[in-house]
């Protein structure tokens, strides 16, 4: 029979031929057949099942063996004995190797035809011993589900006791050798399959036999958290979590995240090799596996963990939201990541830029389930761009994206960040200096912020922007000093010349930090303003004190001459470098402070009995605008009014705008300080704001003023002129408040329209005004223990100006019959810096500037025509005693759209991020994102008509028409931090090639930011990544 089976198969009959002649085989096997004959169809057909050419000789060879197994049971005991399976198993068959699927498969045939007989236990337990060594061998993902189908038909094959406990680890290390390189779908679906049944059998065996468990998740998380660069585990054992009792976390990740005997690096690599099982298709579990894991971490505060794992992974979390079969999963991992990663926007940035296009993808992919994920995905991104606030060039284009989306409301958000922080003492989390991505295409240089440090860079920003100052500052001849002035010198230059995307201004923290400034603590940029420029002009003033004390020797030399404190001092070296010789006379002995930004103000009291007029000159370097009580949106009282002289805008405090007066402050709004009512009027402006402040001031009652002509308290009227204008007008919006009922300070978020162009009027004094002759320094310095601002001093009490009287003659008190000329100045906005937040503990601090590539006093042709035309029609327009915007011709619209409005024309300034941005994007900030308001502005005074406005040196010697060449020290400085960079560039670049074997994460992105208020500061987020497969045929294991 086994001839004519044998030629049969090797003939050329048609197929169907064969069949009816196999069939005719087969029913022979009823019949009575030899031992002999038995044994050579069983070795026939063995052989066509291992070595048949094609399926059909396949499956004729498993119908006879059936056949004749069934009916000759004994013949075939013998034939299929143990030694013939062992043969099998550690020989092969003939030249098929040992490790082929297809032997796995004759055994298991063979094993179904035997199972009633006794010779089968042998074989069990042959089949026992080499099951473990065959896993140990690490077979193909193939053999291996062939075995664990064997096995979970026949149990009795699984190894038990110890050698079952083994053979679960070495299974579980197998699985992590599975790897598919194909992609092919087809393919894939059959390597998905092929894992499938492998946790399939390790499932059944840890329900069959619960000591075998524990050792085996202990295999995992030895093979997961091993540091070996040439071994990367499959994400194949993704497959065995969704086996493991949900009820066991609790203890496993305690057990995990206590043990000493894990090392942070074995702890990374575990957690960042799972949440790469998040791309696992069809798993369930992994998840809630990572999210637990995650939370047990933050438990033991183990923060550099998840710092790392999460600027490591969180971008791939945030691409396997594109695919439907895993984006849950996935969003519920960037939810817990995100929401928990508070310390720093670094993260939420590196997934900013694939938001939108994540967002129009769900709009469009037309799955019954994209809708509701949609919902759940915006909510995220709202509580981000809530705690993350002040990046407005990063959300405007997500939040235009999402717009007609359901947003949550602040409770909600607030709830949600509160129950995700990792823990409430975020202040401790402080980034070192990262790796820095290449210069933005602004070509400009941001600042690393060094732990809330925003309220610094944002000012730096803000003066480096002042182009006329930064000329000057970088043409100072300091060589070999350690003033404060060198290292804002030397920071200026690092800023124009550096290769670094981003610098770090430790060395100018550390000098330019008031002495009450905690280091790490969120600041107020405007007192950090103010006690710079009073540092420098001190510090310069001294110099010229010194200088001035030694003998007229010129020598250059002297400019390594000590100041008082043991330092090299350049006095006659800085004093030459201020200005050009030919304008150093101009200079009157004024510092560079003074010249800059330095204006004076004639505070007059008039009384309104007798008309005598008593005057003082102080000196400015910003005007501290407070708001009009009744205009701000805080509750509280509200002033009353109007009175008698109702026309008159009265002003209230000058030091903060609360409408919450302090009963102990003599300034504060009470009943003898009147307003006209606001009703219905349009946002305040700028110009509204300097109008208030120059507004007169009613002074009676418990206020009165003592007037000496009359020698009794009188009722006075207190106004302030300005009558010398400052190159650079710094404007400082008094948003903060103090609520006596609740004992806090308050933020006023009321809008304020920004003008891109604002004449100021200044009375030009028609006869000398006798002044004290005891402001000998016109800056003064706020002592740390108190909390008056410049305000203040420009409004002192009436006990300070009866003091302040006492000490001048009585001519300073004079009774004019005419009043002062005055000239309307046109100013031009140079800079605006951003508070981002509720309160002046918390919040950001960010700079937009206007990118003026010529000279910063040059006008565009748009701004100098439109100050002709205003200028021309002045008298008409308004009253030349009050401050306006500047209106610009409707013709001159799109040369204008090439100016201010330009896209490119302003900075966005954001610690180590630098973009450009509109004039359009700077009006309507408040607009877009309530907390974020104007705080500080700076404004460039424009040389009125008939003077040069070509941005050439001006008479007065202010204006520089190019940027000065670097002094070599600057130059060598620069050039030697260049060189450490690109060595800093190729260590990354190195590191990053030695780690690529073991992890295919991206590196992380740059950027340190303030650590503690809510809505905080930040680097630049920025960070490439996202996007990933669509379908899964590309699909890569």
């Amino acid at each position: 029979m086994d001839k004519i089976l044998e030629g049969l198969v090797s003939s050329d009959h048609s197929v169907p031929v064969k069949r009816a002649i196999v069939k005719k085989v087969v029913e022979a096997a009823e019949k009575e057949v030899t031992e002999e004959q038995c044994q050579a169809l069983f070795t026939l057909t063995t052989r066509l099942i291992l070595l048949g050419e094609d399926a059909f000789q396949k499956q004729i060879g498993f119908q006879v063996l059936e056949a004749y197994a069934r009916y000759h049971r004994p013949e075939f005991e013998r034939f299929f004995s143990k030694d013939f399976v062992l043969s099998l198993l550690q020989q092969g068959y003939s030249q098929l190797d040992r490790k082929d699927p297809a032997i796995i498969d004759y055994i298991h045939c063979c094993l179904r035809l035997l199972i009633s007989c006794p010779s089968v236990l042998e074989i069990f337990s042959v089949i026992q011993v080499e099951v473990l060594r065959m896993v140990c061998e690490r077979p193909e993902p193939a053999v291996c589900a062939r075995l664990s189908t064997l096995l979970s038909d026949f149990v009795q094959c699984i190894p038990k006791d110890k050698s079952g406990v083994l053979f679960c680890q070495q299974l579980v290390r197998t699985i992590s050798y599975f790897h598919c390189f194909s992609n092919q779908e087809q393919e894939l679906r059959e390597y998905v399959g092929q894992v499938t049944k492998v946790s399939t059998l390790l499932q059944n065996i840890w329900k069959a036999d619960p000591a075998t468990l524990l050792p085996s998740l202990q295999e995992v998380f030895a093979i997961i958290s091993s540091t070996d660069p040439s071994f990367d585990p499959s994400i194949a054992l993704a497959s065995l979590v969704q086996h493991i009792p949900i009820q066991m976390i609790t203890v496993l990740i305690k057990s995990l995240t206590t043990d000493q005997n894990v090392k942070d690096a074995s702890m990374t690599k575990a957690l960042c090799r799972m949440i790469d099982w998040l791309s696992w298709p069809l798993a369930q579990h992994v998840d809630t596996w990572v999210i637990a894991l995650l939370k047990g971490l933050a438990a033991v505060q183990k923060f550099t963990i998840l710092i790392d794992v999460t600027l490591l992974k969180i971008e791939l979390v945030f691409s396997r939201l594109w695919y439907p079969l895993v984006r849950q999963g996935a969003l519920a991992v960037l939810s817990h990541m995100l929401l928990s990663f508070q310390h720093s926007p670094e993260a939420f940035h590196l997934v900013v830029p694939h938001v939108v296009h994540l967002v129009q993808s769900l709009r469009t992919d037309g799955l019954s389930t994209s809708k509701a994920f949609l919902l759940q995905f915006t909510e995220l991104i709202h509580c981000m761009m809530y705690q993350y606030s002040g990046f407005p060039d990063l959300y405007d284009h997500i939040l235009e994206a999402i717009k007609d989306l359901p947003k949550p409301g602040e409770e909600k958000i607030k709830l949600v960040l509160n129950q995700s922080a990792w823990t409430s003492q975020s202040n401790s989390f402080v980034s070192g200096l990262l790796r820095q991505a290449g210069k933005s295409e602004t070509g400009k240089t941001g600042l690393i912020n060094l732990g809330n440090t925003c309220y610094m860079n944002s000012i730096i920003q803000t003066l480096f922007m002042a182009t006329d100052f930064r000329r000057h500052v970088l043409s100072l001849h300091l060589n070999g000093s350690n003033t404060l002035m060198k290292k804002l010198q030397l920071l200026f230059a690092f800023l124009a010349h550096t290769q670094r995307a981003a610098y770090a201004p430790r060395n100018f923290l550390e000098a330019s930090r008031p002495p009450w400034f905690n280091m790490g603590s969120q600041q107020d940029c405007s007192e950090y303003l103010r006690f710079l420029l009073d540092r420098l002009h001190e510090e310069e003033r001294t110099l010229q004190v010194l200088e001035s004390a030694k003998p007229k020797v010129a020598s250059p030399a002297d400019t390594s001459s000590k100041d008082p404190t043991g330092q090299a001092s350049p006095e006659q070296g800085e004093e030459s470098s201020l200005a050009p010789a030919e304008t150093k006379p101009g200079n009157d002995g004024k510092t560079l402070i003074e010249r800059m930004f330095g204006g004076k103000l004639i505070t007059g009291i008039r009384c309104m009995q007798c008309n005598c007029i008593s005057e003082k000159e102080e000196p400015f370097t910003d005007l501290s605008l407070a708001f009009c009580p009744s205009a701000t949106s805080q509750d509280g009282p509200q002033p009353e009014g109007p009175t008698e002289e109702p026309k008159v805008l009265c002003q209230g405090s000058v030091n903060g705008g609360s409408e919450i007066p302090d009963p102990g402050s003599a300034k504060a709004p009470a009943s003898n300080v009147h307003f006209v009512p606001v009703t219905n009027e349009p946002p305040l402006s700028v110009p509204d704001l300097v109008n208030y402040f120059l507004a007169p001031e009613i002074l009676d009652e418990d206020n009165a003023y003592f007037c000496e002509k009359c020698s009794s308290l009188r009722r006075a009227e207190k106004t302030m002129k300005v009558v010398s204008a400052p190159e650079y007008l710094i404007l400082t919006l008094l948003r903060f408040s103090y609520d006596a009922k609740c004992h806090v300070r308050r933020k006023i978020l009321d809008n304020v329209t920004i003008p891109p162009l604002m004449r100021l009027p200044v009375h030009a004094p028609s006869m000398p005004v006798q002044c004290s002759s005891s402001t000998s320094s016109p800056l003064q310095v706020d002592s740390p223990e108190s909390s008056e601002n410049l305000a203040k001093k420009l409004k002192p009490s009436q006990k300070d100006e009866e003091e302040e009287e006492e000490r001048i003659d009585g001519t300073e008190q004079i009774t004019r019959g005419g009043e002062m000329p005055v000239l309307s100045v046109p100013y031009v906005l140079s800079s605006v810096v951003m508070h981002s937040g509720i309160s002046s503990e918390s919040g950001h601090y960010y700079s937009y500037g206007h990118n003026i590539n010529g000279a910063d006093g040059a006008q565009h042709p748009a701004n100098h025509l439109a100050l002709k035309e205003d200028l021309g029609n002045v008298q008409a327009e308004c009253s030349l005693s009050t401050c306006s915007a500047l209106s610009i011709p409707p013709e001159q619209g799109d040369t204008l759209s090439n100016s201010v409005q330009e896209a490119r024309d302003w900075l966005l300034f954001n610690d180590s991020r630098v973009t450009f941005t509109s004039f359009q994007s700077v009006q309507n900030i408040t607009n877009r994102f309530p907390k974020d308001t104007a705080y500080v502005l700076m404004y460039r005074k424009q040389e009125l008509l008939g003077q040069d406005i070509n941005g050439g040196l001006m008479a007065n010697g202010m204006r520089l028409n190019a940027e000065p060449p670097l002094q070599k020290e600057l130059l060598d400085a620069i050039i030697k931090d260049n060189k450490l960079y690109l060595q800093e560039q190729e260590l990354n670049a190195r590191t990053q090639a030695l780690q690529a074997p073991s992890s295919s994460c991206s590196f992380r992105p740059n950027g340190s930011d303030d650590n503690n208020p809510p809505g905080s500061c930040g680097p630049s987020g920025g960070g490439g990544g996202g996007g990933g497969f669509n379908t899964i045929s590309r699909l890569v294991f």
